[in-house]
């Protein structure tokens, strides 16, 4: 599937594990993948730090990219809802972590999200 990133010198420089746009070309699948939060598999219990969140929710992102036969290198957008500012560097290293060399579209986005214990809520775009 051709994926072409596009990063022209005529903007900033890009951020870490980031591109400025991600071009997917024509027969290709797409999955997006809705925003998910921390919660362990019985649908209610959730640890209380950011990272545990990010841990348990990168393994939700995988699990749902296996399913389609994807894996992390298929992801081409990511959205990410930060409870607070003070999780930027956590979030950055997680998404270094899991993406590897990866730089898809992204955007970070600081807002009250919907129940108060979540840190952090993450959707994604991948394709193949």
């Amino acid at each position: 599937m051709p994926i072409t990133k596009h990063n022209p010198i005529e903007l900033f420089p890009q951020y870490r594990n980031y591109s400025h746009a991600v071009e997917v070309s024509s027969n290709s699948r797409i999955m997006f993948i809705s925003g998910l939060n921390g919660y362990l598999s019985d649908g209610k219990t959730m640890p209380d730090s950011f990272e545990e969140q990010g841990e348990i929710i990168w393994g939700h992102i995988g699990v749902l990219l296996k399913s389609a036969g994807m894996t992390y290198e298929n992801i081409v957008s990511l959205r990410t809802y930060l409870s607070s500012p003070e999780y930027d560097e956590q979030n950055v290293k997680l998404r270094m972590k899991y993406l590897g060399d990866n730089q898809p579209a992204s955007t970070v986005i600081c807002c009250q999200l919907l129940e108060s214990k979540w840190k952090l809520e993450i959707e994604a775009v991948a394709a193949e």
